[in-house]
């Protein structure tokens, strides 16, 4: 589960759509992406910095995703980044540290980066990218690791690496990660689905490729009001409860019990 700071939705936008970026901010997103890498042929790479470079942007809610460290195209991209107030980068193909500090060092200053698993070589430094000082939470691209592994996509071939990735965050006590991205945009009930399935995994959040996606799936992973009237009965009973054991609903109600109220009501800001 997912803390009530953390973003949730990201929506990619790409890059040399210009006109689509207020309306991906209007979309109720937490986070657009405006890409610069697979979203964007090779030649409008340029058209599309050149559309950054120049847009409004709340960049509170805005995150670019460059291009591999290994493209021709990434230095352009950092001489970009340099001049921009752009505070999270999203960094693809992220096979291991090193590809990490080559992207702080090329653009200097502070930045939160989010390390996209896109193969079983980053699958297999997961503990180093989790260990740099800059990452954020770590994003899951299942399509191009399934490309890599040479796999199925579905939900049973990816229920391995996608619980890695869980795991691996919650040790190295960061949020929860972002799972991948849903295909079909016009399915909303395959949207939902993969959402669901990714929040009873432990991840924190999803990304999006359409704004109509983004209702659906901040619905799952936000707490429903019976979740919050059943946190509220259990907070409510621990604390009538003194010292006793204490039941909700006809459940003892422990400490796991107790603790898993208390995330809900801080997912829904209602913290007490």
């Amino acid at each position: 589960m997912t803390d009530a700071q953390d973003p949730i939705t990201y929506l990619f936008v790409p890059a040399d759509r210009p006109e689509r970026f207020a309306k991906a901010l209007a979309s109720g997103a937490d986070r657009i992406i405006i890409d610069l890498e697979d979203a964007v042929m090779d030649d409008n790479k340029q058209s599309g910095r050149d559309a950054i470079r120049h847009a409004e942007l709340d960049w509170h809610r805005v995150v670019i995703r460059i291009n591999d460290i290994g493209s021709p195209h990434f230095e352009a991209d950092a001489d970009l980044l340099r001049d921009l107030p752009v505070t999270e980068i999203m960094v693809p193909k992220a096979n291991s540290a090193a590809r990490l500090d080559k992207v702080v060092d090329t653009l200097g200053g502070t930045r939160r980066l989010l390390p996209q698993i896109e193969s079983v070589q980053g699958m297999f430094a997961i503990s180093d990218l989790l260990a740099h000082a800059d990452v954020a939470r770590l994003i899951f691209g299942h399509l191009d690791y399934a490309l890599d592994l040479g796999s199925g996509q579905d939900h049973e071939a990816m229920l391995h690496a996608r619980s890695q990735i869980v795991f691996h965050s919650r040790f190295a006590g960061k949020p929860a990660p972002v799972d991948s991205v849903t295909p079909d945009f016009r399915d909303m009930t395959a949207c939902q689905r993969d959402a669901e399935a990714a929040c009873n995994l432990g991840f924190g959040g999803k990304l999006l490729i359409h704004p109509a996606q983004v209702a659906p799936v901040s619905a799952v992973f936000t707490p429903s009001d019976k979740d919050i009237a059943w946190a509220q009965r259990v907070i409510s009973a621990v604390a009538d409860g003194g010292r006793g054991a204490v039941a909700v609903d006809g459940n003892m109600v422990d400490k796991p019990v107790e603790e898993a109220a208390r995330r809900i009501l801080r997912r829904a800001g209602q913290d007490r």
